[in-house]
């Protein structure tokens, strides 16, 4: 009965080991990580693109350029 059991015992934690293993050197869940940093990464370009698009220069070239199609002769 003592072989039949540490077999037994033996057998489980091969289990547990090969269960713990492919946890740790799996990828599951990066995904989920890339995901966070991809949005982060997009929100922090579209803060940025804001500002840009907002700032005066940007705003008094857009409405110069604006001016400048609309006052066009045909």
């Amino acid at each position: 009965m003592t072989t039949e059991h540490s077999t037994g015992t033996r057998r489980w934690r091969r289990l547990v080991i090969a269960r713990l293993a492919g946890a740790v050197s799996g990828e599951a869940g990066m995904s989920t990580v890339e995901y966070a940093i991809g949005t982060i990464a997009a929100a922090a370009f579209a803060a940025v693109l804001y500002k840009v698009v907002t700032g005066d220069m940007i705003v008094g070239a857009l409405n110069d350029l604006v001016q400048r199609a609309l006052s066009v002769k045909f």
